[in-house]
């Protein structure tokens, strides 16, 4: 019989969507969740430690669904320029800080977009475990039927294709594969799980007929779509921040904004077009966002971090606060962020928190209605149903 922990918390937020439960304790035992119930009926157990949280709030660990480790989110381009350039070792330095930034926010699972095999084991056997616990891989993002020749999905977790341009790249969105190269590419899956970046009516539709098992993005898709992934249960990663991101930095005439705020927005050449794009583009994926929990589509979160102004962690926190813009409850909101991407990515270890689950959690001061703001400076975290080794509330700086 293992170590038996109780676990008091003032609040919990369990991941499934079910309302906040107020003043409860976790049994755990050998690092599951064994027991739920009222912190009045607390059982006793002569020896067993008994964590006082009854001051917090506990909530899942957060997965973002869309994540590139090797790009700086950096907007500064020649930052950029040198990260593309950056040799095996500045490579692998980069993952490792990215990752511990996931990590200072919450963030215990991601779903990347990178090829991480040339930073060779260490970065999945070594990297990881410190800081972050699931990381699955598309092997590469791939545009095209060459690069699915040139095996650049190989030994990949999940295949990620890309039917469309980024939302925020200057060309109007189209398609980089053919229907019936997409088509042919999903008959070839192998049992992977397809997650498809698409824009637009058609190519969303061509990418649903084609069998893809996620959208991710999804800007101007339209009613029938979501329909049709509502029906099919198709997962929706909708990326809003990337619209809000646009909006911030066109709005002062920059190129960018950086953390989310009109003071940190780049230089650049003024676009008197590009505010009203942004602004139609935000509006229009807040209000697909609002429609999408109406007809019952099943969302994720997914920051897009590593793109410009995008950065590992933060990001999160603030894609959360525009689900809560479009409608969803704190308690959806959350499960977006953590339950339906470890369901859907395989993370065993992460989701909900209920009895015969991990306990492995969050731990923020205050209220409930200060989240998802307080998920930007944690009280702690556990994995396993003890304290986690890796994180620092007041991180020691060293030389």
């Amino acid at each position: 019989m293992g170590e038996t922990r109780f676990i008091v918390a003032g609040r919990l937020i369990d991941g499934s969507g079910a309302d906040v439960r107020k003043n409860v304790f976790l049994k755990v035992t050998d690092t599951i969740i064994t027991a739920i119930g009222p912190a009045a009926d607390l059982p006793r157990h002569d020896g067993a430690t008994i964590d006082n949280l009854s001051h917090c709030v506990i909530l899942p660990a957060l997965v973002d669904c869309s994540v590139s480790l090797t790009r700086s989110p950096s907007v500064d381009c020649q930052v950029r320029l040198a990260a593309d350039e950056a040799d095996l070792a500045e490579r692998t330095a980069m993952v490792e800080r990215h990752i511990s930034y996931c990590h200072a926010y919450g963030v215990l699972g991601v779903a990347v977009s990178d090829d991480l095999a040339d930073l060779g084991d260490r970065s999945q056997k070594e990297m990881a475990p410190r800081c972050i616990l699931d990381i699955r891989t598309s092997g590469g993002l791939c545009r095209s039927l060459q690069e699915w020749a040139a095996g650049t999905p190989a030994g990949g977790d999940f295949l990620k294709l890309g039917y469309s341009s980024n939302i925020e790249d200057e060309e109007a969105p189209y398609s980089q594969l053919t229907y019936e190269e997409l088509c042919h590419i999903l008959q070839q899956r192998g049992g992977k799980k397809v997650v498809v970046v698409a824009n637009g009516r058609q190519q969303v539709a061509e990418a649903l007929a084609a069998g893809c098992d996620s959208i991710e993005q999804g800007y101007s898709m339209g009613k029938d779509n979501l329909r049709k992934m509502a029906e099919n249960d198709v997962l929706w990663i909708p990326s809003v921040l990337r619209a809000k991101n646009g909006l911030d930095g066109a709005g002062a005439s920059g190129d960018v904004c950086c953390r989310f705020s009109q003071r940190y927005v780049a230089p650049g050449k003024p676009n008197p077009g590009a505010e009203a794009f942004w602004k139609k583009m935000l509006a229009e994926q807040l209000a697909q966002l609002r429609l999408a929990r109406e007809l019952g589509v099943k969302t994720a979160v997914g920051t897009g971090a590593g793109s410009i102004g995008i950065l590992h962690g933060e990001s999160m926190a603030e894609e959360m606060k525009l689900f809560i813009k479009a409608g969803y409850s704190l308690e959806e909101t959350i499960r977006c962020a953590s339950a339906n991407g470890a369901r859907f990515f395989g993370m065993e270890q992460l989701g909900t928190l209920t009895v015969g689950r991990k306990a492995t959690f969050l731990i923020t001061r205050g209220t409930v209605q200060q989240l998802p703001r307080k998920l930007s400076y944690l009280e702690g975290i556990y994995v396993d149903g003890a304290p986690s080794v890796t994180y620092r509330k007041n991180p020691v700086k060293t030389v």
